[in-house]
């Protein structure tokens, strides 16, 4: 982060494992808060689908967007903690759910 970017007040830190389906309608969510001064750490985690691409476009369209890759699959904890260790939010919330094409019974 430059010295002319604003610390952003909320880090929100959100796994992505094959989630290319449901990416944009969970980023869309998160976007329509009321609360604006956030930025969005989306962790892809060794997705075999267009997850990173998609996260790499959308990143593009938006500022507050920022797509790491961590390139083998390691779980949702492991994205998360990644995720964290990239935050500039003073304050960081985590997504619970890894966004991923999974069926969980």
């Amino acid at each position: 982060m430059s010295r002319e970017e604003k610390q952003p007040k909320v880090s929100i830190v959100v796994p992505v494992h094959n989630g290319e389906r449901y990416i944009e309608e969970t980023l869309e969510s998160i976007l329509r808060q009321t609360e604006q001064d956030f930025e969005v750490l989306l962790v892809e985690d060794g997705s075999t689908d267009g997850s990173w691409e998609l996260l790499q476009k959308l990143q593009a369209r938006d500022a507050r967007i920022r797509s790491l890759q961590n390139g083998a699959p390691h779980g949702a904890c492991h994205a998360r903690n990644l995720g964290s260790a990239w935050r500039a939010g003073i304050i960081w919330l985590f997504w619970m759910r890894m966004i991923c094409g999974c069926r969980i019974n």
